[in-house]
């Protein structure tokens, strides 16, 4: 199984590590709510879709 980090890009900057110049990039994480479940028996394949962040407007 992946271990991974859900999130959004907020900017990068820089930080100096024992005079070394480092990129760095701020992300926003969390937190993610389950929008949708799949299931091998109605679906054929077992997944969960996550939703992040604030919902957009509907046209």
């Amino acid at each position: 199984m992946s271990k991974v980090i859900l999130g959004r890009k907020v900017a990068m900057t820089q930080i100096f590590d024992e005079n070394v110049l480092v990129p760095i990039t701020i992300v926003e994480a969390g937190p993610c709510v389950i929008v949708e479940r799949k299931v091998k028996k109605k679906n054929g394949y077992n997944a969960i879709q996550l939703g992040f962040g604030s919902k957009g407007e509907s046209s």
